[in-house]
């Protein structure tokens, strides 16, 4: 069973992954189509000033695509989070086991430093 949060991880992953396919398709695709492959790149003053705009928009775009992505998929693949009330119950039941206190080291020190001073009596005879 899928929850809720990893449903919506997964159609932004699929979302984002088909986004920059479709748009690599349109940047690359629709100048293929027009012109032959050697003319992508001509030496057409505006298609020297579209590519030098595309390509670090392209960059960008995919970037930013890759991220929502990588978001998309983390939170597809991760494990939903244990409900509030369970916590609060595991949380409860901790706190109702009885906690056996262990005598505190500096008591038992200080006991055993008043009994090393303790002077001895002399006896009378």
């Amino acid at each position: 069973m899928v929850s809720k949060d990893q449903a919506i991880g997964g159609v932004i992953c699929l979302v984002c992954v088909v986004v920059a396919i479709l748009y690599v398709i349109g940047l690359f695709g629709y100048q293929y189509l027009i012109n032959t492959p050697l003319a992508i790149f001509g030496s057409d003053r505006f298609v020297v000033q579209f590519w030098l705009v595309a390509i670090p928009v392209l960059i960008g775009f995919v970037a930013i695509l890759a991220i929502g992505a990588w978001i998309g998929w983390t939170m597809a693949t991760t494990p939903p989070p244990k409900p509030i009330e369970e916590i609060t119950s595991e949380m409860e039941e901790k706190k109702e086991e009885p906690k056996m206190e262990e005598p505190k080291a500096e008591t038992q020190a200080a006991d055993t430093m008043t009994e090393e001073k303790k002077p001895e009596k002399k006896r009378k005879s």
